[in-house]
């Protein structure tokens, strides 16, 4: 069911934005409206996700694949002008500093935890996926199963948490960020990456950005909405950066090339569908786009104007 709603964040009045949005990566039926607060411009998606209807919706259509523990790799730490020419600190973990306690939240196949450790980091990582516990098992990470509980932690513990790309699957940010707050230490930093509703790229394609990714992606934050959610949950914002993976630019015109249907799956994202004859016809330009590094151009100049797809939240916990 769609509905407009209060703003989750401020509770102001909202508008409809864009309709008729679908999830046009993996399938998911239906379609969905997208919903701007008046007051401090945050974006959600006016729809009521139950459990039962999250559970379905990760389970059997966002992909997981095949992991083999054999290819599990810590990242490595990147540093210098290649590492700038291709966006990498556009990843929250690449902000945290040498030997602190981090909880990386939302820590995938738990290559943050191992890069963390070797870093002289005391690093703690929760993640829905399964996947994970075999993988920490293994490689002996501190990884919790699940969904993130601050209770399961003690208050005022970690020094860093970090959340890449995963605030904007909440279906409560208010209460993630007062989760985020009770573990971090007076004075402690949270550093969020998620995607810019107010970039370039998103005013462009409208309908077909890349990063609404509706219905995985519920919320959209901009900077006053960021402020107004972080002091609310006990915290303060004190940076934004626009960093942006230069990939995201060759992906964003695959998306647009290979865009299905609504209730079927994109050939790019899953490879199990045909080939739309507009990704035959127009694939060796994005190639070729690509190999002469023009997407790296376009996203490094986009990041400059602060106008670039990916944003980075720092917040820093007030002192009680």
């Amino acid at each position: 069911m769609t509905l407009p709603g209060a703003c989750p964040v401020c509770g102001g009045a909202t508008r409809e934005k864009l309709s008729g949005l679908y999830d046009d990566r993996y399938g998911y039926s239906g379609l969905f409206r997208l919903f701007e607060c008046r007051g401090c411009g945050h974006l959600h998606v006016g729809a009521r996700l139950e459990p039962r209807h999250l559970t379905r919706l990760y389970t059997q259509f966002y992909p997981r694949g095949e992991f083999s523990l054999d290819d599990f790799k810590a990242h490595e730490e990147l540093a210098g002008w290649r590492a700038w020419w291709n966006g990498e600190r556009s990843a929250a973990f690449r902000w945290v500093p040498r030997n602190v306690r981090v909880l990386d939240v939302g820590c995938g196949f738990g290559q943050t935890l191992a890069y963390h450790q070797a870093r002289g980091c005391d690093a703690y990582g929760c993640e829905v996926d399964e996947n994970i516990r075999r993988v920490a098992e293994r490689y002996g990470l501190k990884a919790r199963v699940g969904v993130f509980n601050a209770q399961d932690y003690e208050p005022g513990f970690f020094d860093y948490v970090t959340l890449d790309q995963v605030v904007e699957h909440s279906t409560a940010p208010l209460a993630l960020l007062k989760g985020v707050a009770f573990v971090l230490k007076p004075g402690g930093t949270a550093v969020l990456s998620t995607p810019n509703p107010r970039g370039l790229l998103a005013k462009c394609f409208g309908r077909r950005w890349l990063n609404w990714h509706i219905p995985y992606h519920l919320q959209f934050f901009t900077r006053r909405s960021m402020r107004v959610a972080a002091a609310q949950a006990g915290l303060r914002l004190v940076k934004v950066r626009t960093v942006t993976h230069s990939e995201w630019f060759t992906y964003q015109l695959w998306h647009v090339l290979s865009r299905p249907q609504v209730g079927s799956p994109s050939a790019f994202w899953t490879g199990k569908a045909g080939q739309p004859s507009a990704m035959l016809r127009l694939g060796r330009f994005v190639a070729l786009h690509r190999r002469l590094g023009l997407n790296k151009l376009a996203t490094r100049l986009l990041d400059a104007m602060g106008i670039g797809d990916n944003r980075l939240y720092f917040l820093q916990k007030t002192a009680p």
